[in-house]
C-alpha cells in the first residue's frame, strides 16, 4: 500500500494544500461512541493527524480487506505509520503504537482495478496489542485525551508565534494563498497543530513525536521547532538556488566573451599564453632547486613568452619546462629513525631473512648518528618467488619513504635510462627521473626489479647506463637528456634484484652490495603459509570471518608433494586452490571443511606431483644420488652407470655441460691411477666401457659440484656395491683427490631432506654454510666432513 496525498517530499516547495473539512464534526465527536478493536491500517512514510481528510490509494492485499470490512460495518479504522516502509506485512513490533482512528468517508474503485480511499482524522489513540493478523491486522486500543494547558496566555502567545512562522514559510511556497485561506477558517488550536504538522517536510519521527505528546502546549513548542527548521532549510535552499542562477549567468558571459576573444586571436594569430606561462612562473617560486636548474628554467621561460602558441617547438619547451617543474628538487621525507619500528615492520611482512633486516636497520643506525650519508646500493639475489621484490616494499614503509618500482626484465634501450633528447617527437624522461615524479620525493625507495634481465643492441646497453646510477662517487650528478640537467640521486635508496649474479655486468656488479638470499626450508614455509599467504587467500575468497585451521601436516604434505621450488608462489596457488575448494563446500553445505589426509587433500589437489620416494629405488650398484642448485632452489640429481664389454670408453649423455663432462673425465682417471685401492685390475679398464647418464636429459646440467658423485658411481658399478641407505653427497673432485667446496648448500641440503635422505656428505670447507641454517631445520640430519676421495668411498661405499 502506497500513500499518494497532494503533497510530496520531490517537490521544491514545503507547502500543500490539505482538503477543507468541516472541524467541528471532529472536535464534538463523542469518543465513548467509538469501538476499542479496531482494523488497523499501517501506512508507509506517512503520519496521520485528526481532523485532517487525505485520499490514500491502497494496495497490500490485507490493507483492502481492512478497508473493504471497515465500509461495510461502522466504516472506522486503526490508522498507524510503519517504523520501516520497505517492510511489507508489518506487525506489532513494526508499527509505532500511537495513531488516529479514521472514518472512511468515500470509497472508490479505480479504472485500473486499484482502491482509493478518503479518510478523515478523529481522533488519537495508543495501540495496546494485536488481536488478530488474518485476514487482516486487528488490535485492541485506547483513546488519548489530550491534557489542557495551564497557561492560556502562554498558548495564546504560542498559537500567534505558530501562525506567524507558517506564514513565514509560505513565503516560498507557490500556493500560499490557498493555505492562508484554509488556516483562515479554522478556529480549533489543535486543527491548527494538525493542519500545519501534516504540511511540513520534516522525518517521519518528528511527525509522529508531534501526534504522540499529550500536553498541547508541550505539541505546540514542538511545532514551533520543527517551524523554524524548516524556515532555515528554506532559506538556504533559496539563496543557493538564486547564487547557482547568478553563478550559472556570470559563466554564461565569461563564455560568451571568451569565445569572442579566441575568435579574434584567430584572426589576428596570435593568441595569449600568459596565463599558462604566469602559472609555471609561480610554481618555480617555491622550488627548492639550485642556481644552474633556475637559470636554465628562466632562460627557456623567456623563450617560451617569445613564442607563438602554435609555434612547434612551443609545446617541446612547454612540456620540458613541466618537467622540471614536477620533479621534487631537494623535496625529501623525513625517514624514521625508530629501530624497533623498523623491525616489527619487517617482521610482520616476511618471515626469515635475517641477514637483510640487519642491514636495513644498520642504515638506519648510522643514519640516525650521522644524520647524513650516502645511500647504499644493495642487490638482493635469490631465486623467484622468495619476496625479494615485495622486501622493497616493506623497507620503505620501515623508513617512511615513498616507494618506486623499475622494471628492467627485457630493456633493451639506453635512452630508457637516461631519457631521450627533448627536440626528439614523443620525447620523455628516463625511468629514474619518471619515477621520482612519480614519487614526488628526492629520496625514495626505488627496486630496480630484475637487475639480470636486461638486453643489449644496437639501441645502446643500458647495464652500462646504471653504471652512473648506482654509483654512489657518480650519481650525485646524474645527467637526464631530456631534462638536460643533473639531478642529485645519492639519497635515493636503491635496490637491486636478481635471480642469477653471473649474468650481470661485472662492472655493474662491482657497484652493488650483494645480499645472497637461499631458498626457504619447509619449516620456514609453513610459518609462511600460516601467518601470510592463508590470512591474504581468505580475505581474497571471501573467508575473513571464518575459523580455518589448516594443520601443519597439512602444509607439509602440500610444500614437499605439490611444490618445488625455492620461494612460495607455488605454495600461494596451492594455498589458493584450497581456499576455492572450502569456499566452494562453505556455500553448498554451510560448513568450512579442511583436508587433513593426504587422501582428502588429493581431492583438491589432485595426485602429488612430487612423490617422496626417490631413495627407495636406490638398490642398483651404480646409481648414486647426488645434490644439485637450480634456479628455483636444491634438487636431487641421480648419476646412473653402467658396464659393457668395449674398449675403455667413457660415454657421457644427459644434457650435461663442458665442466660436467671434465668432472667426469677427472673422476675416472682418478679411479684408473688408484684401482690397486680398491682390487681393480688395469685389464679391466680395456674391456669395459662405461655409460654415465644423468636422467631428466631435457634439463641441461652443469657444474662442478657432481665431482664426487660421478666418482662414487663409477666405483660403485666397477665394485657392483650398492651405495649405503639415505646417503647424498655434494662436492668438487681433484685429479689428486682432494675434495674441495662448493656453493648453494642450503637449498642442497633442504631438497635432501625434502627427499627423505638422513645423510649428508659434504666437503670440510662446507661446514661454515652447514652452521648458518637453523638448527631445527636441520634436524635429523647427520653430516660427514670429508677433505679426500677416500673418506667418501669409505661412507658410502664401506670400501
Amino acid at each position: 500500500m502506497s500513500h499518494s496525498s497532494y503533497f510530496s517530499k520531490k517537490e521544491s516547495h514545503p507547502i500543500s494544500p490539505i482538503i477543507q473539512i468541516n472541524e467541528i464534526d471532529a472536535e464534538n465527536f463523542n469518543i465513548a461512541d467509538l469501538p476499542t478493536e479496531l482494523p488497523i491500517l499501517p501506512l508507509r512514510n506517512t503520519v496521520f493527524f485528526p481532523h485532517i481528510v487525505i485520499p490514500i490509494t491502497v494496495s497490500r492485499d490485507k490493507n483492502i480487506l481492512a478497508v473493504k470490512e471497515s465500509y461495510k460495518t461502522d466504516k472506522y479504522i486503526a490508522v498507524l505509520a510503519q517504523k520501516d516502509p520497505d517492510t511489507e506485512d508489518p506487525e506489532f513490533e513494526h508499527l509505532y503504537t500511537c495513531g488516529t482512528v479514521a472514518k472512511i468517508l468515500k470509497l472508490i474503485t479505480m479504472p485500473d482495478g486499484g482502491t482509493t480511499i478518503i479518510i478523515q482524522g478523529i481522533a488519537r489513540f495508543e495501540l495496546l496489542s494485536i488481536t488478530s493478523v488474518t485476514p487482516f491486522l486487528k488490535g485492541n486500543i485506547m483513546f488519548l485525551e489530550d491534557k489542557p494547558n495551564t497557561d492560556q496566555i502562554k498558548f495564546d502567545t504560542l498559537l500567534d508565534s505558530i501562525k506567524d512562522q507558517f506564514s513565514k514559510l509560505l513565503k516560498f511556497s507557490t500556493q500560499s494563498n490557498d493555505a492562508l485561506f484554509l488556516l483562515k477558517n479554522i478556529d480549533s488550536p489543535n486543527y491548527i497543530i494538525y493542519f500545519i504538522g501534516s504540511n511540513l517536510t520534516c522525518p517521519i519521527e518528528d511527525k509522529q513525536e508531534l501526534l504522540t505528546l499529550n500536553n498541547i502546549e508541550e505539541r505546540a513548542e514542538k511545532l514551533i521547532f520543527l517551524l523554524n527548521n524548516e524556515i532555515n532549510y528554506a532559506e538556504l535552499k533559496n539563496k543557493v538556488i538564486n547564487k547557482t542562477k547568478t553563478e550559472i549567468d556570470k559563466q554564461q558571459k565569461e563564455y560568451f566573451l571568451q569565445q569572442q576573444l579566441k575568435s579574434i586571436n584567430e584572426e589576428l594569430g596570435n593568441e595569449n599564453n600568459s596565463k599558462e606561462i604566469e602559472e609555471m612562473k609561480r610554481k618555480a617560486e617555491n622550488k627548492k632547486w639550485s642556481e644552474d636548474i633556475k637559470n636554465l628554467f628562466d632562460k627557456n621561460i623567456k623563450k617560451l613568452e617569445r613564442m607563438h602558441p602554435y609555434s612547434p617547438d612551443y609545446s617541446v619547451i612547454f612540456n620540458h619546462l613541466d618537467v622540471l617543474l614536477d620533479l621534487p628538487w631537494n623535496e625529501l621525507t623525513t625517514d624514521n629513525y625508530d629501530l624497533d619500528n623498523a623491525a616489527k615492520i619487517l617482521d610482520d611482512d616476511h618471515y626469515g631473512m635475517e641477514k637483510i633486516k640487519m642491514r636495513i636497520l644498520e642504515f638506519l643506525a648510522v643514519l640516525k648518528l650521522k644524520g647524513d650519508m650516502k645511500s647504499p646500493i644493495l642487490c638482493f639475489v635469490g631465486p623467484p618467488g622468495i619476496g625479494k621484490t615485495s622486501l622493497g616494499k616493506s623497507i620503505s614503509r620501515a623508513l617512511e619513504r615513498k616507494y618506486g618500482r623499475i622494471s628492467l626484465g627485457g630493456l633493451h634501450d639506453e635512452s630508457e635510462i637516461r631519457g631521450h633528447r627533448k627536440t626528439y617527437i614523443g620525447a620523455m624522461p628516463g625511468r629514474i627521473i619518471q619515477t621520482l615524479k612519480k614519487c614526488n620525493s628526492a629520496n625514495p625507495v626505488i627496486i630496480l626489479d630484475e637487475i639480470d634481465k636486461m638486453g643489449v643492441d644496437y639501441k645502446g646497453d643500458p647495464s652500462s647506463a646504471l653504471l652512473e646510477v648506482l654509483d654512489p662517487e657518480q650519481n650525485h650528478s646524474f645527467y637526464d637528456n631530456y631534462i638536460e640537467a643533473e639531478f642529485d640521486l645519492s639519497k635515493v635508496l636503491f635496490i637491486a634484484t636478481a635471480n642469477n649474479l653471473q649474468q650481470i655486468q661485472p662492472a655493474l656488479r662491482d657497484r652493488l652490495e650483494i645480499i645472497e638470499l637461499s631458498g626457504y626450508a619447509t619449516e620456514e614455509k609453513i610459518q609462511i603459509g600460516k601467518k601470510h599467504l592463508t590470512p591474504k587467500q581468505k580475505i581474497a575468497h571471501g573467508l575473513q570471518d571464518h575459523k580455518i585451521n589448516i594443520s601443519n601436516k597439512i602444509y607439509e604434505l602440500i610444500i614437499s608433494q605439490y611444490t618445488r621450488e625455492s620461494g612460495v608462489r607455488e605454495l600461494d596457488r596451492k594455498i589458493a586452490a584450497l581456499m576455492r575448494n572450502i569456499a566452494k563446500n562453505f556455500v553448498q553445505t554451510h560448513e568450512i571443511k579442511v583436508p587433513n589426509s593426504l587422501e582428502e587433500l588429493q581431492l583438491v589437489l589432485g595426485m602429488e606431483k612430487f612423490p617422496i620416494e626417490k631413495y627407495k629405488n636406490l638398490n642398483t650398484p651404480g646409481v648414486v644420488p647426488g645434490l644439485a642448485w637450480t634456479a628455483v632452489g636444491g634438487d636431487i640429481l641421480f648419476i646412473e652407470t653402467v658396464l659393457y664389454p668395449g674398449e675403455g670408453k667413457i660415454h657421457l649423455t644427459g644434457n650435461l655441460g663442458n665442466v660436467m663432462k671434465e668432472s667426469a673425465n677427472t673422476a675416472f682417471a682418478y679411479i684408473k691411477a688408484n684401482a690397486s685401492k680398491w682390487y681393480l685390475t688395469p685389464e679391466i679398464f680395456k674391456t669395459q666401457d662405461i655409460h654415465i647418464h644423468v636422467p631428466e636429459g631435457a634439463t641441461p646440467k652443469d657444474g662442478p659440484s657432481a665431482g664426487i658423485t660421478i666418482l662414487t658411481a663409477i666405483l660403485s658399478a666397477f665394485t657392483k656395491t650398492k651405495i649405503n641407505p639415505h646417503f647424498a653427497m655434494t662436492g668438487e673432485i681433484t685429479l689428486r683427490g682432494q675434495v674441495t667446496a662448493v656453493g648453494g648448500i642450503k637449498e642442497k641440503i633442504l631438497a635432501a631432506k625434502r627427499e627423505g635422505f638422513k645423510n649428508i656428505i659434504l666437503c670440510f670447507q662446507n661446514k661454515k654454510d652447514v652452521e648458518e641454517i637453523e638448527k631445527s631445520y636441520i634436524k635429523g640430519l647427520q653430516f660427514t666432513y670429508v677433505e679426500h676421495i677416500d673418506q667418501v668411498i669409505k661412507s658410502a661405499l664401506d670400501l
